[in-house]
Parts: structure tokens; sequence; C-alpha cells
């Protein structure tokens, strides 16, 4: 293929993914007791539902969102998750069509990729760009972190927040929501785990977490100790938080984890995963490598609730 032929591939890939997508992006004006902000918003229903960012409608007392056919509605915050910073918004009235949600777990580093929004109050702006990176950490205001971001170098400035990481058939595959620096922007991924935050926040204006208290890294076993513990790495916990559920279990820093309720342990994702809100309050065993031995230590999982 030439260079002639390559472009106009790729060319035409975005046009029709700007052309599809764009007249159900939009952009979102907020006002609160600080002042005004803005952000950018997609119709995710048919009922009017608009995803955004948590931190474009954090402390609004209202919100509007405007499209490129000039059509501009009124919105509620049915919820927010600082966690996640995700955010769904109902709009008060009729909206451009649909935009389907993909699965970021497709995604491969390097793939085409195409961000739409209004960033610096620029409604309608389409940039393009390849994902630089996955699996990529992003800490939140509400002081937890989120992983599994999309990296990612088609240009985002304040404004792209809450709009559209799209791939080449034009389905959302990430939330943008940082700009970490020239070339450098990230997007919260569409999965498995977002889907459902983003089905809570609609139905119940909040999702619940569980949470335990304890950090760590993922550390290998030592061959004798892995033949003995059935694994050959876990997570060492680094800190335990004073008057956590892990506290008052007995967790101790420096201990390996191995399992969770059953489920092996390597990295604080693992563990972070099995918070869900069916943990609240359930009574299961945290499986530790502590000194020479084997430990079990039932924990209970208590809600995880955001800082303010």
């Amino acid at each position: 293929m030439s260079d002639d032929a390559a472009l106009d591939a790729y060319s035409t890939v975005v046009v029709r993914v700007a052309e599809t997508m764009l007249p159900s992006v939009a952009a979102v004006e907020v006002r609160s007791r600080r002042g005004a902000g803005a952000g950018s918003a997609s119709v995710i229903s048919d009922t009017g539902l608009l995803l955004t960012s948590a931190h474009v409608v954090d402390g609004a007392v209202s919100v509007s969102a405007s499209f490129a056919d000039g059509t501009a509605v009124a919105a509620d915050i049915l919820g927010t998750d600082p966690l996640s910073d995700l955010a769904v918004l109902q709009a008060r009235d009729r909206t451009p069509p649909v935009l389907p949600l993909g699965d970021a777990a497709g995604l491969r580093v390097g793939q085409l990729v195409v961000a739409l929004g209004n960033p610096r109050g620029l409604a309608g702006s389409v940039s393009a760009g390849i994902v630089s990176a996955l699996g990529r950490s992003l800490p939140t205001r509400a002081g937890r972190v989120i992983d599994e971001v999309i990296q990612t170098d088609a240009a985002l400035n304040p404004g792209s927040s809450g709009g559209v990481l799209a791939d080449s058939s034009g389905r959302i595959v990430g939330v943008n929501t940082a700009v970490a620096g020239v070339g450098l922007g990230l997007a919260v991924p569409i999965n498995t785990t977002t889907r459902e935050i983003i089905d809570a926040l609609a139905r119940e204006g909040r999702f619940r977490r569980a949470w335990l208290g304890i950090s760590g890294t993922q550390v290998a076993l030592p061959a004798d100790v892995a033949e003995r513990a059935g694994a050959t790495s876990g997570m060492q916990v680094a800190d335990v938080i004073p008057g956590s559920p892990a506290a008052r279990a007995g967790a101790r820093p420096g201990d390996i984890v191995l399992t969770f309720d059953g489920a092996p342990v390597r990295t604080a994702t693992d563990l972070q995963r099995a918070m869900v809100e069916a943990a609240i309050g359930r009574r299961m065993e945290l499986t530790v490598w502590r000194r020479g031995a084997l430990v079990d230590i039932v924990v209970e999982p208590e809600e995880l609730v955001a800082r303010d």
C-alpha cells in the first residue's frame, strides 16, 4: 500500500467515526458555587442518559448539554462515582442517537483511537492518535487509584474530560479524563467493571464497593516458599490502615497475601477487583504467608466511602 493510500484509509476511518459519533457528543456547561465549568458527555441510552466524568459535575447546581445540531438540554445528575471518575446524567429532553459502548479489553497498543469532545470550549472537536499504552494507573481526587487506564497521544485539553475515546468501529472504549502532558492523555476504560458502575449510577445513583484497608505490591516467592505456598508470587502488604477491617483481623505489614476468598491474589489490582458490593459485611478468608507459615485471617470488608 502506498503512503497516500494509507493516509486515505486513515482519514476515511477518522471521518467516518467523527460523522457518526459527533452528533451524540455534548458540550457540557456546569454552574456551581465555585463558578462555571465545562466538559463533555456522550449519549448512552435512548432515554437520554449521558456519560461524563465525575469531576466535571462535582459540586454542580445546574448542568446543561449542547449538541452539534444546536439542541441544548438541561440535565440532572443521577449519580457520580468519584472513585472511578464516572458520572451519569439524565437529559430532560430528547437527545441525539445513542452511542454504543465497546470494550477496552480488546484494545492493543498502537491501535487507532479517536477523541471527541469539547476542549477549551471548542465544541465538536475531533483528534486522532493511537493507544500509547494500556494498564496505566490514575489517582483520583477521592484517594483511590483507577486501574487499567488507557494512555493515548490523541490531543486532549481542559474541557475534553467526559468526552469519548472511540475505536475505529465507532464504539466508546474510554471516557477521557485527564491530560498528563503534551501528547499524553488518559481515559477511563469501558470494561466489565465500569459497565457495572455506569448501570448502578443510572439505577441507584451510586456504586458500592468493599474495603479492607491494606495496600502492597507484587513480589516473587523463593522456590522453596513457592512450593509450600502453592504460588509463585503474591501481594506483599506494605501498609495496614489503623482501625481498618484488615487491621482488626490481624493483617500485618510484611504479610504476603496469596488468596482472598479462595481466589489467587498476585497484585493489589487482584484484591481491588474482589472489593465488590457482595463482599461488604461478609466474613471471608485472607490467606497470607507469614514468617515461614501459611496463616488464614478472617476478614469482614466494610463499605468504602469516598473522601471529600
